[in-house]
């Protein structure tokens, strides 16, 4: 039997695509894809600023637009969703995400980097993580009594890439505020997905 759990208020203060199974999740261990997988290994390595390096750079580049996606992801749940818990959860989710992103969008702008890099920038880092259109359309096109546990599972697998990116920026980066906002991704996503196996009866 699925049980409900109730809505941290942690959860909220703290708060972040992939197709990762709920055992990977639950039980082997985060799995990362793309971008969230890898190590960067050469993302820090030339300072570009005097207080940021690339690795910040990319690991904003890379999250604002992931933040972005999971917000509109999350959004479904508000007509969709039929339990309360998992409509106030993906509500926190979105809206914060959101914010991070303008947050994100702004400091690349002080430091008069682009808001995106180039295509080819990210392949050499392991690719872009992200849900694709047909999978976000798969859950938004889902039957009422399957769209929830969609929604949940593809919302788990966003918030752990977003895990893989926010630990590669605290290993690699420069930036005091970009590692702060990282390390504050990392234990909030971790909650999230917590919660949302506990509402999957996981």
């Amino acid at each position: 039997m699925k049980r409900a759990v109730p809505i941290l208020l942690g959860v909220f203060l703290l708060t972040g695509c992939g197709a990762h199974s709920i055992q990977e999740l639950s039980g082997g261990g985060h799995m990362g894809h793309g971008a969230a997988a890898s190590a960067v290994p050469g993302a820090a390595v030339g300072a570009i600023g005097a207080d940021f390096n690339p690795a910040d750079v990319m690991f904003l580049q890379m999250m604002a637009p992931h933040n972005n996606q999971g917000a509109e992801l999350a959004r479904l749940a508000a007509d969709r969703a039929t339990r309360q818990e998992v409509k106030m959860l993906a509500a926190a989710i979105a809206a914060t995400q959101e914010a991070e992103a303008a947050s994100m969008s702004a400091w690349l702008s002080e430091w008069k980097q682009p808001a995106t890099a180039a295509p080819d920038e990210h392949a050499a880092h392991g690719g872009m993580p992200g849900a694709s259109e047909k999978e976000i359309a798969a859950v938004a096109n889902a039957a009422p009594a399957d769209f929830e546990e969609k929604l949940l599972n593809m919302m788990i697998a966003e918030q752990d890439d977003a895990i893989q990116m926010a630990r590669v920026e605290t290993a690699t980066g420069l930036n005091p505020q970009a590692k702060e906002l990282a390390g504050r991704i990392d234990a909030s996503r971790t909650a999230q997905i917590k919660q949302m196996l506990a509402l999957l009866g996981q």
